[in-house]
């Protein structure tokens, strides 16, 4: 008899883990009360890449000359139509999972579902339909929302979340962005190429001020902005807002304050037609009922799984952003951990590794990184060696016309080992996949070195950076 499994959110982890585990012969019943996608294809990766696309068609118009290029008249966006592209493509996306589930005698379920008294497991659909979900096993992938912060109450005009943004009916002419990590940057990067003025508040030294980032990635990121004419308010938070007759009004400060009772001689007051809010998220667990269960939480709501994915509770398991930061919260993470549970869940015994995982910031120039940033493998005891060389001495970039950034490797010089890499720069969010590659299969720089690439590509920069960390430069 084949085991029943429900799956709980239809995101890239939920979609792939109900595929899989009916590929492993069960019978499956997928709940999502949305859209098929989770917030991955409807407002996360997919919509924000079509966006971003966009304004660089429009950026390389703007350009065209310098490439011997003539371009007559004005060239100018058409957010209406921007975001009619995006839909569509979207829209094609989610055809393609509801094929994809159809095709796996997946059953799609649309409605909400939560446990009761008892771990009974409901579904309820419409206003008043409720009904019982028998499962053997449950895969949780409910996924997390924009963090809302009660001085900075989204409206969906002025102050916007993540989720707002993309559907806005006219670009902006001038936007501050609360938050310089991932999603700030992207969206900074997207609305200075469509004409905005983007002034980005970020609370700490940085922007992407994040662990996994390494520090000169950081740095070249913030030069190439601020070229760009992004003001980068730094050590800076939001004191206080409000909405005017023509947008929004913020005064800004050091942080440690969340009023404006702080030294005048230290705030500045920002106007702008809208304020985009990114300062995190927030996890989907709160009318899940979970309490009666044995699902363990920490004190914000994320939910607690060891390595194989499997919660307090033996027939729970959880994945993706509902796990919280903890895990990193990356679709293509969401997507491994699907396999594992599923796995799992049919009686396997796989454990997920998060050593390897490539991280990729959609920016201009692109930041991606694997492994260990140098600072952390100094805090690891390595005796570590960093090498770097830049993009603009790859042939491919100069042709390009896309010359910022570089490609930094950290190694263990005693052996060679391979230990991070850290790429900012055309392409890099597509170039950090052969890293991955050589970081999961323990490829020492010489091994990386030694592996003809093909020329003239920008992949030939991580050649040249292995090539200078096993001690034989190619070119200086």
């Amino acid at each position: 008899m084949s085991r029943k499994v429900a799956v709980l959110g239809a995101g890239p982890g939920g979609y792939m883990a109900a595929v899989r585990a009916a590929r492993l012969g069960a019978e499956v019943t997928l709940v999502e009360e949305g859209n098929l996608g989770g917030v991955c294809l409807n407002w996360g990766c997919i919509p924000t890449k079509a966006m971003l696309t966009s304004a660089e068609v429009l950026e390389k118009c703007r350009e065209a000359a310098q490439f011997g290029v003539e371009i007559q008249g004005s060239v100018s966006p058409d957010m209406a139509r921007m975001v009619e592209r995006k839909d569509r493509i979207v829209q094609t996306q989610i055809k393609g999972i509801a094929g994809l589930l159809k095709q796996h005698g997946v059953s799609h379920v649309q409605g909400r579902a939560s446990f009761e008294q008892g771990g009974e497991l409901i579904v309820h659909t419409g206003e008043v339909g409720r009904e019982p979900l028998e499962a053997d096993r449950i895969i949780v992938a409910v996924g997390s929302s924009p963090l809302s912060v009660p001085a900075f109450p989204f409206d969906g005009r002025r102050i916007l979340s993540s989720d707002h943004i993309l559907s806005i009916p006219e670009i902006p002419e001038s936007l501050i962005i609360v938050g310089g990590g991932v999603v700030g940057c992207e969206f900074a990067t997207m609305f200075s190429r469509l004409g905005s003025k983007v002034t980005l508040v970020e609370a700490l030294d940085r922007v992407l001020p994040l662990p996994s980032v390494d520090e000169d990635c950081s740095k070249v990121l913030q030069r190439e902005m601020k070229k760009k004419k992004i003001a980068c308010l730094l050590n800076t938070t939001v004191l206080s807002c409000q909405p005017t007759e023509k947008g929004i009004e913020a005064v800004v400060g050091p942080p440690g304050s969340r009023s404006a009772s702080g030294p005048k001689s230290q705030q500045e007051t920002l106007q702008a037609q809208a304020m985009l809010v990114s300062i995190g998220r927030a996890p989907n667990t709160r009318d899940l009922g979970l309490e009666w269960t044995d699902v363990g939480l920490d004190d914000k709501g994320w939910i607690i799984t060891d390595e194989s994915m499997q919660t307090g509770d033996e027939t729970i398991f959880a994945i993706g952003d509902v796990c919280g930061p903890s895990r990193i919260m990356l679709a293509h993470v969401a997507a491994a951990e699907a396999l594992i549970a599923a796995e799992n869940a049919l009686g396997g015994n796989l454990v997920m590794g998060y050593d390897t995982v490539p991280g990729c910031i959609f920016t201009a120039p692109e930041v991606a990184n694997v492994g260990l940033t140098e600072a952390q493998a100094r805090d690891k005891g390595f005796d570590c060696r960093a090498d770097t060389v830049q993009v603009r001495t790859m042939g491919k970039a100069q042709a390009m016309g896309e010359i910022a950034g570089q490609a930094k490797t950290i190694s263990d010089p005693a052996s060679g080992r391979l230990l991070g890499v850290h790429l900012v720069g055309p392409h890099a969010t597509e170039l950090i996949a052969e890293a991955a590659l050589a970081l999961k299969t323990g490829c020492s720089v010489q091994d990386l070195a030694e592996t003809i690439h093909p020329h003239p590509t920008l992949s030939e920069i991580m050649a040249e950076v292995a090539a200078k960390a096993s001690g034989r430069p190619l070119h200086g």
